[in-house]
């Protein structure tokens, strides 16, 4: 059987040179099909599923956020959490400016700029993670704890009922 042709994205990139060990998940992307659609096509839970998401506070500051795919963010709890007034998604061309990549494609390995990176706890809970690599239909299967050796980030609970 041949073997799918693997692209060579700046987060693959970033995590062969600190050896992380992942897996490539590839699915057909969907537009606004979101992380339902890409657990439904690799038939796993959509908790496993982590979306990366890109934000500012009223500083223009911009963050990134790694969720659970069932989960969003209550962006109010998020700003008390940083000590900002308010917290907003950054609009695609900003997103884009920031990450390097295109939404629906932004992983938060490999980014253009460093950004701080806030990781909602109970990810840590779990045994495997899903998450972009840096192309829309990508996926990158790791363990959670890489997380905190690569991006250093900050947990947080600001997770609520999709």
């Amino acid at each position: 059987m041949p073997r799918p042709n693997i692209p060579k994205t700046p987060a693959i990139r970033q995590l062969k040179e600190q050896g992380i060990a992942f897996q490539v998940r590839l699915y057909s992307y969907e537009e606004h099909g979101g992380t339902r659609h890409a657990a439904a096509e690799l038939a796993v839970p959509e908790h496993e599923v982590i979306k990366t998401l890109v934000m500012e506070t009223d500083g223009k500051r911009p963050l990134l956020v790694l969720m659970h795919g069932d989960l969003s963010v209550s962006t109010q709890r998020l700003a008390r959490t940083l000590g900002a007034r308010r917290v907003t998604p950054c609009d695609p061309v900003s997103a884009q400016k920031h990450t390097g990549y295109t939404v629906g494609g932004i992983s938060p390995f490999g980014t253009r700029a460093v950004l701080p990176v806030y990781v909602e706890k109970s990810v840590f809970g779990l045994e495997r993670i899903l998450i972009n690599g840096g192309r829309r239909g990508l996926l990158l299967e790791i363990d959670p704890r890489e997380l905190k050796q690569v991006l250093s980030p900050v947990e947080v609970d600001v997770g609520v009922s999709a």
